[in-house]
């Protein structure tokens, strides 16, 4: 990845440029909802610039990697700092007690890295001992949902591999933020209050103060949490998976009957793995493969690219009618074999072959919604069970950011705690909120997602990058939101590449979620007849009004390879902001 210097630019520089966008109001579109999809408005304009290009998941992440970009640093220097600040300003949704993926272009050889940082189950976490504890189905919360938590790692050997700053540089932003507190917005405030139900004691005291969260505006401080940001500012990412900071978590849990013990953190290691390719419109999508969803993504591309989806036009009940029906297709494979690779045989090759999938795509009625969908690819020995996964609960709560500096480099990112406040237990002495990642196990004997020790869970998480077809940098895009991840990069892929949409337009542009089962929720800003004619083929609508976190937080960056220009792109549904210079 190149490496270079440049003249400083201030910090009030970028939050008086994140300032001058605009926000939607909660009911944006809504006089218009019967009317069809409003997809040329825009409520924030497509931010462009010649040199760099950076957006994350809250405006102060953002400054703070565009202030490194401005003084000389690297995608990789700015994708840190903005994971560290990430950390602290969004710590319902992630932070030290999580994990990471990411995908990572290096213009000097024109290569791709993926970054696997998640962590595994601890030695104890047989079946049995799920079993002694008198569980019946994993976890979803508490202190058995947790497993090692990636995130630190990741950000260390990310920097060793690609960036010029010492992880004590790229945290500085973060410590700050956690020790001299961050404003709290009004959305933060509202997560808070509508996800802090499964915060412990700690947790809530933390939190939810008096019951309550911090009012809007005022300053959020977690001590705790700068200290040990200190800690692994001065000591590396020892400086968390060994000594105290291990020790504190791993005698927090095994207090409370988890199954992760201090040398189950002290064994955690990254994994740089080859990400997985399709061609798409021309493109060469690429994303991460198994334990991640990142394969089912790829499926829905191929068998999307059997349909005339541009005659059928995105204002169509045709068109909204196959992507979820795709969906199903592809959540049916993934629900059986996402697993880790390492401890399972996965069978991708065969779910990724063009025939295999163009005899999917063949299976979808035009006129009916299915009802209960197997994968083609059977386990020996077992049933082809229905797919079961995708929940209207599942609200995602993770955070993601991407980069492009001035030499063209590119990074991908995304960092989670899965649910909200991940597995509700928080480490008063540590200030680490753990993630709850292990729920996404199961207990089903011989399923490749099996719990078992050393095993990582499947993992939703799934960035994205696009190539030229010669190999050259594209674009890169991710969300979260966990089950809707693949479906919102699907649509918005389509709105850029088949409707020509700017990536503006593109993110805005009213969107959907298919859940479990016929249901399928849709934003207020589709119109009425689409509903109805949906509704007729055996889809269950459920209306979502206003821009809400259900439909994720997507971010993008497109480099026009002509002139040079980076255009940045960040969704109103939360709290993404991007900067370009």
């Amino acid at each position: 990845m190149a490496r270079s210097a440049s003249a400083g630019a201030s910090v009030l520089l970028a939050l008086a440029a994140l300032t001058s966008c605009t926000a939607p109001a909660a009911d944006a579109g809504a006089a218009q909802a019967d009317e069809g999809p409003v997809f040329p408005d825009q409520n924030r304009p497509d931010v462009r610039g010649l040199s760099g290009a950076l957006s994350s998941d809250h405006p102060l992440a953002t400054a703070a990697g565009y202030e490194v970009l401005r003084r000389g640093g690297n995608a990789m220097d700015a994708a840190i700092t903005m994971a560290g600040v990430l950390a602290v300003t969004r710590p319902h949704m992630n932070g030290v007690g999580g994990d990471a993926f990411a995908l990572i272009y290096d213009a000097e050889s024109g290569t791709v890295s993926a970054l696997n940082g998640s962590g595994a189950a601890g030695d104890l976490a047989t079946p049995a001992f799920f079993a002694q504890a008198g569980d019946t189905a994993m976890p979803q919360v508490g202190p058995r949902s947790v497993s090692v938590p990636g995130a630190v790692r990741a950000w260390e050997d990310a920097l060793a591999r690609f960036g010029t700053l010492s992880l004590a540089e790229a945290l500085q932003p973060a410590i700050h933020y956690a020790r001299d507190g961050f404003p709290v917005s009004t959305r933060l405030a509202q997560d808070i209050e509508e996800q802090g139900g499964d915060l412990d004691d700690a947790g809530r005291a933390q939190y939810l103060p008096g019951g309550v969260p911090p009012a809007v505006g005022s300053l959020l401080k977690n001590p705790a949490l700068a200290e040990t940001l200190e800690r692994i500012a001065t000591q590396g990412s020892g400086g968390f998976y060994e000594g105290p900071v291990a020790r504190s978590i791993a005698d927090l849990l095994e207090a409370r009957g988890g199954y992760l013990r201090a040398g189950d953190l002290a064994s955690h290691r990254s994994q740089w793995v080859d990400p997985l390719s399709m061609t798409y419109q021309g493109y060469r999508m690429l994303v991460m493969p198994p334990n991640t969803q990142g394969f089912a993504q790829l499926q829905q591309f191929a068998m999307a690219e059997e349909f005339d989806l541009v005659g059928m036009g995105p204002q169509s009940a045709d068109y909204w009618h196959t992507l979820i029906e795709l969906k199903k297709l592809a959540f049916a494979d993934r629900d059986a074999w996402a697993a880790d690779p390492d401890m399972a045989e996965l069978p991708i090759d065969q779910l990724l072959d063009p025939d295999y999938l163009r005899q999917r795509a063949s299976m979808v009625d035009p006129e009916h919604a299915a009802t209960d969908v197997t994968t083609g690819v059977p386990r020996p020995g077992v049933a082809a069970d229905a797919s079961a996964h995708g929940d209207e609960a599942d609200g995602g709560d993770t955070v993601y950011l991407t980069v492009v500096d001035q030499w063209g480099n590119a990074v991908s990112w995304i960092q989670s705690l899965f649910a909200g406040f991940g597995s509700g237990v928080f480490d008063p002495e540590t200030g680490v909120m753990l993630q709850n990642r292990g729920a996404l196990f199961t207990l089903e004997e011989g399923h490749p997602n099996q719990v078992a020790p050393g095993k990582r869970p499947y993992h939703t998480l799934s960035p994205m990058m696009a190539l030229h077809g010669d190999g050259t940098f594209a674009f890169t895009m991710g969300t979260p939101g966990g089950d809707s991840q693949t479906q919102s990069l699907l649509a918005i892929t389509n709105n850029l590449l088949l409707f020509g949409m700017t990536p503006q337009q593109a993110i805005e542009a009213p969107r959907y979620r298919s859940n479990s089962g016929t249901s399928v929720s849709l934003e207020d800003r589709f119109p009425a007849a689409l509903r109805a004619e949906l509704e007729r083929r055996g889809h269950r609508i459920r209306l979502v009004h206003g821009w809400t976190a259900t439909f994720g937080g997507a971010q993008m960056i497109v480099l026009d390879r002509d002139n040079g220009v980076r255009t940045v792109a960040s969704d109103p549904r939360r709290e993404a902001y991007g900067l370009a210079y």
